[in-house]
């Protein structure tokens, strides 16, 4: 027996499954403890479901994930000619969206505010970036497979997480990988938990073993971290923005809009980009240019909170749309390559991000950073930061330097290196 699953059914029950993901995350601690997201516990439980009853022959559910939906299109569409066209990805101006957010946060003051230290520590942490992609690679062609699954078992993964993977799936499909989002979901879930275990190690053996101590600082405060918000949280604080809210939800499709007809551009000049880099540009561009000139309307909180809103919905659509028969051909090379990329970022931490960043306690502290958010996500090295400052002492620079630069920073970085590996493997 098959169902075909519409577009508009995935569309409506995306928030209920990722509130169901949400509650099963808080209440079930293998989630929480390796700091899974949401997102992801929904959409692979529906996905694993769908899985499993093929497998027994019950029911076979086939998700239609392309629309032609003239109001849903345009906005990510170059050009001003309404309807027609060819069909899209249902969560692509979802996805446009989230990027669009990440380029309208990347101010230069961000940037300058974090001190040098922040800049050495963004470039350590883009060079093993492209350091997972060479090795991916090398480990690709040596194990027979296509070079592209190195790049997906590498930075696009690691460093990027689930939002870049299935960000550039479709691209990666397009350049002959047609296993990507099945392939990418699995290697970054595989991250996130890797980045949860190693982090805490390899700071904990500097730490011993080199007996540092936090720097004392007088008068110096730990702010609380509080936990993020659920969406539907984030969804009430957004509404009651008001007016603030309409300007930026306003601001973000224009610029989406005018990102279109970058990114249009770029492919027609005969380069491999994914669909969301002319909106992340432009956004970088227009964020920039309001500060250089004083014109300070653009709040990065409010700009975060409709990035994280479009992220679940993109991510809960995406995973639970995911046809996991596709892993099986990929899993035992995919493996092999993730198990070296795990040795490569623990070492890479140890000895050469602990070394740069002052090989003091903030330098170990940050070494689990790194080890949280190259592995996984930003949450990852929040976490792995959280549980040592607990244990040995507060680390206020390095809460300052490490979610600026693995939750923003390097994922600009990242969206080129990934391209860069794209258009020299074509």
């Amino acid at each position: 027996m098959s169902l075909t699953v519409s577009p508009l059914w995935l569309l409506l029950f995306a928030v209920p499954a990722l509130l169901a993901g949400e509650y099963v995350q808080r209440r079930a601690t293998i989630f929480s403890r390796f700091s899974v997201p949401a997102p992801v516990v929904a959409g692979l439980a529906v996905s694993l479901a769908a899985l499993l009853l093929a497998m027994t022959g019950l029911l076979k559910l086939d998700f239609v994930t392309k629309v032609a939906w003239p109001a849903w299109n345009w906005i990510v569409t170059p050009g001003i000619e309404w309807g027609g066209g060819e069909k899209k990805n249902l969560t692509l101006p979802l996805l446009v969206g989230f990027f669009t957010c990440v380029g309208l946060n990347a101010t230069w003051r961000l940037v300058r505010g974090g001190s040098g230290g922040l800049l050495v520590f963004w470039a350590v942490a883009s060079v093993l970036a492209v350091l997972q992609n060479v090795v991916g690679v090398a480990l690709a062609r040596l194990l027979g497979e296509s070079p592209l699954l190195g790049v997906v078992c590498g930075s696009l993964t690691l460093t990027g997480g689930h939002g870049t993977a299935l960000g550039f799936a479709s691209t990666f499909v397009q350049a002959g990988f047609p296993a990507a989002a099945t392939v990418g979901a699995a290697a970054a879930t595989f991250g996130v938990v890797c980045g949860s275990l190693i982090g805490g190690p390899v700071a904990t053996s500097l730490i011993k073993a080199k007996g540092l101590k936090p720097q004392a600082q007088a008068g110096a405060v730990l702010e609380e971290r509080s936990a993020e918000g659920g969406w539907l949280r984030l969804a009430r604080d957004f509404a009651g923005r008001g007016g603030s809210a309409a300007l930026h939800a306003l601001a973000l499709l224009v610029v989406i809009k005018l990102g279109a007809s970058v990114s249009h551009a770029m492919q027609s000049a005969g380069l491999v980009f994914p669909a969301y880099m002319g909106a992340l540009l432009v956004g970088l561009v227009v964020r920039n240019v309001c500060d250089l000139a004083g014109w300070n309307w653009i709040n990065s909180e409010t700009v975060d909170i409709i990035g994280s809103l479009l992220l679940g919905v993109f991510l809960t659509i995406t995973m639970a749309s995911l046809n996991l028969a596709e892993l099986a051909g990929s899993a035992a090379p995919m493996l092999v390559i993730l198990i070296v990329q795990v040795a490569l970022v623990a070492v890479f931490a140890r000895w050469i991000v602990f070394r740069v960043m002052g090989k003091n306690y903030d330098a170990a502290i940050m070494s689990a950073g790194l080890c949280g958010f190259a592995m996984g996500a930003t949450s990852n090295a929040v976490a792995n930061m959280d549980a040592l400052t607990r244990r040995f002492g507060p680390s206020p620079r390095a809460f300052l330097i490490v979610p600026t630069v693995g939750g923003l920073l390097v994922d600009l970085v990242n969206s080129f290196n990934i391209t860069f590996f794209l258009n020299f493997l074509k």
